[in-house]
């Protein structure tokens, strides 16, 4: 275990990557090239469907800089369109991430904007101590909204907090609230979601280190809707390269994936999966690629 509680977004982290990491039903390909200098690019194609999504990602690393730049063609990007001569052209934005590690002790600045969107730019901060770990953002705007999230304890106890507030509405647009308990072998959390709608438990246990077979389980409950979400999944290393993951849902959703790592750090992803509520439609298959130096 690391030192320290770690930021809020690690609360839970290790059942939400054991349940829902590296499954997918598309079809994915990811190819990073580096060289000497510092300079890596990534380039990610995405089939849905009959639809193909790509981006590219370069990043440049300068003692502790390190400068991201993407280009994204996913759905949920932010783009113009442009109609021109009966044809519609899309000029897609360049996102932008500058990230300074240690100007002090402990501190990490992060610096983020879209071209050509000026109202885009946000700096983080965020501030890790033996017992303590603070993130806290703001956006470059008149109006700005001011994200926050703390978490107080150690690296076995800890609780936190994560808020967002409009300045130009005045109003919280996020107050979520964690806790999680960690020792060798288990991780269990608790966290309350959505100004308090939703809470959220979620168990993580390694059951054979050697193997890295674990289990996990997460449950959600929104009370407005009061409905209940219960997710469990498993994983099991056949071999140092080869890892098998496992998972159900209440809905009656089962899926899983083998995933091998055919020379370092590229692995081939093979993942299903199937509506147990509804035998007569055919199960979803996802494949990934992803080659790296």
């Amino acid at each position: 275990m690391g030192k320290g509680p770690g930021l809020y977004t690690e609360i839970g982290k290790k059942a939400r990557d054991l349940l829902y990491k590296d499954y997918q039903t598309d079809q994915k390909f990811t190819l990073t090239t580096s060289s000497p200098t510092g300079v890596a690019i990534t380039s990610v194609g995405t089939k849905k469907g009959d639809l193909f999504l790509a981006d590219v990602n370069t990043q440049l690393k300068s003692r502790n800089v390190t400068t991201d730049i993407k280009v994204d063609t996913s759905s949920n990007a932010t783009f113009l369109k442009i109609v021109c001569c009966t044809k519609v052209i899309y000029v897609y934005q360049l996102f932008t991430t500058i990230t300074v590690d240690e100007p002090a002790p402990g501190l990490k600045a992060i610096f983020g904007f879209r071209v050509p969107d000026q109202r885009s730019g946000k700096i983080e901060l965020q501030y890790l101590h033996e017992y303590a770990a603070i993130s806290s953002s703001i956006g470059l705007t008149a109006n700005p909204i001011v994200n926050f999230s703390g978490v107080l304890g150690t690296n076995v106890l800890a609780l936190g907090t994560d808020i967002s507030f409009d300045t130009k509405t005045g109003n919280f647009t996020k107050c979520n609230a964690g806790f999680s308990f960690t020792n060798a072998d288990l991780i269990a959390s608790l966290a309350l979601n959505e100004k308090g709608d939703s809470v959220s438990a979620s168990y993580y246990h390694i059951v054979n280190p050697s193997t890295n077979t674990a289990v996990g389980a997460e449950v959600t409950h929104s009370f407005s809707t009061n409905v209940n979400t219960i997710t469990v999944g498993t994983q099991h290393a056949l071999d140092p390269l080869t890892t098998i993951k496992a998972r159900v849902n209440n809905a009656g959703k089962a899926s899983a994936l083998i995933q091998h790592e055919w020379r370092p750090k590229s692995l081939f992803t093979i993942s299903g999966e199937v509506d147990t509520k509804s035998i007569d439609k055919s199960p979803k298959v996802g494949l990934a690629l992803a080659l790296k130096p």
